[in-house]
C-alpha cells in the first residue's frame, strides 16, 4: 500500500447551494446541481481533495478558477478594473497518528461565493493543485432569461 510520489490526486468537486468543511466533513446543501439562472445566485464549490501519503506535511496551493465554454477566464469588476474569478488558498495536511503507511488523506474543502452575474451559456470551474499536475473540472449552465411577449 506504499504510495511513491507517481500517485496520482483524486478530487471530488460538487456545485452546491451551500457547502461547509467542519471536522474533516463535508456539509452540503442543495448539491449536485449544473443548471443555474437566470437571475444569479449564492452558490457554493465542495471539494474532497484525496492527498497522495507523498504529499503530506507540506503547504500546498490550491487554485480555483471560472472558465467560459471556450476555456477562457470569466472576467468580474475588481477593485479598479475587471479581473480573471480567481481564487488562491494555502492548505496543508499532516497524517493524523496510527493511520497506516500509504494511506491517502482527506482535504474536504467548501467556497461559498456571493451571487455572480453571468449571461446565459456554458461554463466550468477549474479546481488545480499548483505544482502538482492535478485538477478537475465541474461544468454548469445558466439558463436565458424567458421572452415575454408584449401585450396585445
Amino acid at each position: 500500500m506504499d504510495q511513491g510520489p507517481d500517485t496520482p490526486w483524486k478530487i471530488t468537486m460538487l456545485l452546491a447551494d451551500n457547502a461547509q468543511a467542519v471536522g474533516g466533513k463535508l456539509y452540503i446543501m442543495g448539491g449536485g446541481w449544473s443548471l443555474t439562472g437566470p437571475a444569479p445566485s449564492p452558490s457554493a464549490i465542495a471539494i474532497k481533495f484525496e492527498v497522495p501519503w507523498s504529499k503530506a506535511n507540506r503547504k500546498l496551493t490550491i487554485v480555483l478558477e471560472l472558465l467560459d465554454s471556450d476555456g477562457h477566464p470569466v472576467l468580474v469588476q475588481g477593485p479598479v478594473e475587471q479581473q480573471p474569478l480567481k481564487i488562491e488558498a494555502q492548505v496543508e495536511v499532516g497524517r493524523p497518528p496510527g493511520i497506516l503507511h500509504g494511506t491517502p488523506l482527506d482535504l474536504p474543502f467548501a467556497l461559498n461565493l456571493n451571487p455572480i452575474p453571468l449571461k446565459s451559456g456554458r461554463y466550468e470551474w477549474r479546481c488545480t493543485v499548483a505544482n502538482e499536475g492535478a485538477s478537475q473540472t465541474c461544468a454548469f449552465t445558466v439558463r436565458e432569461a424567458p421572452q415575454t411577449t408584449p401585450p396585445a
